[in-house]
């Protein structure tokens, strides 16, 4: 699989940042591949040549406005006693990340560094068990389960004060006109969550390693167009982020990860099987009086449903944090 790693690389590119620019600018006009087109700028090859193939064969650009300096021809850098190097810029960069396959590519702005590395696939275990993971989008954003040992853990308890929090911030600020803080307010909280839901999905791939089990998911498709998903004040939560983070981290852990239908999770019950009754976060069985969270009942009733096949995506490129 393919990660992205962000490294400061403390240097200062302007000048090269500067000239890309206007390599960007003849690709988007010309859709040149030739570094013989764009040498009177003085842009090492390997970093035109990159910047040529980035946005020459883009249809849809119609303006470039920020550029970085790429460098995808495996020529242009190597990988030597834990550092990375790019002789055309006099680079190196520390690199404390082993048993990957190869360098795919850099990517270079005035701050940092993007390494995309190719890291190998680890074979899927055979599960004893099923962990059941239930999304939501009120109290806590995660609930996993496991029926093999009758256990339930809460996952993002934090996540919706800090969307509660952060609301009632923008609204104060937009009142005074602050529209400016305002973009900074919510930047910040979408670092915060970010960072939350990449810990969380650590968390639950952990849970299922220690414990030599697969994941279970309900499958939400078109979950954004429902009345009770647009009616939520936490809708800037997404369950698709977390589903990508816990895709690509089990993969990294050879941890299987299957879906299965997500109607009722929450009202049959996960001991009898019969429809109960769901108030608010509360779950009442009538036929075997069961009484519990609803969300811990639907992560168990997610471990112990059939898997169900589901329509196969483009792999998605994601960036560790």
């Amino acid at each position: 699989m393919i990660q992205t790693f962000k490294l400061k690389h403390g240097k200062d590119f302007s000048t090269q940042l500067r000239k890309a620019h206007q390599v960007g600018n003849v690709a988007l006009k010309t859709h040149t591949l030739s570094t013989a087109d764009v040498k009177q700028f003085g842009l090492p090859s390997y970093i035109a040549q990159g910047v040529l193939r980035k946005y020459s064969r883009n249809k849809k650009l119609k303006q470039v406005r920020s550029v970085k300096l790429t460098i995808n021809n495996p020529a242009g850098f190597r990988f030597e006693s834990g550092v990375v190097s790019v002789k055309c810029l006099s680079l190196a960069l520390p690199w404390y990340y082993r048993n990957f396959e190869t360098l795919n590519q850099i990517e270079l702005d005035s701050q940092y560094a993007y390494v995309s590395v190719s890291f190998p696939d680890k074979p899927q275990i055979v599960p004893q068990s099923w962990i059941g993971v239930d999304r939501n989008t009120t109290g806590h954003v995660a609930v996993a389960a496991n029926p093999s040992n009758g256990k339930a853990w809460v996952f993002g308890v934090r996540i919706p004060h800090v969307h509660q929090k952060y609301l009632a911030l923008r609204r104060e600020l937009q009142k005074k006109g602050h529209y400016k803080v305002v973009k900074k307010i919510k930047n910040r909280e979408s670092r915060i969550v970010r960072d939350l839901t990449h810990k969380i999905s650590r968390s639950i791939v952990e849970l299922a390693k220690s414990q030599n089990a697969g994941i279970k998911l309900e499958w939400l498709k078109g979950i954004r167009q429902s009345s009770r998903w647009r009616s939520s004040k936490l809708h800037s939560w997404s369950p698709y982020r977390l589903e990508q983070q816990l895709l690509y981290k089990s993969k990294m852990e050879g941890i299987p990860i299957t879906y299965v239908e997500a109607r009722n999770t929450s009202k049959d019950c996960s001991r009898c099987g019969c429809v109960g009754i769901r108030t608010g976060n509360l779950f009442e069985c009538q036929n075997c009086r069961r009484v519990g969270n609803a969300h811990v009942n639907g992560a168990f009733n997610i471990a112990q449903r059939r898997s169900i096949s589901i329509p196969t995506f483009k792999t998605q490129r994601w960036r560790a944090p």
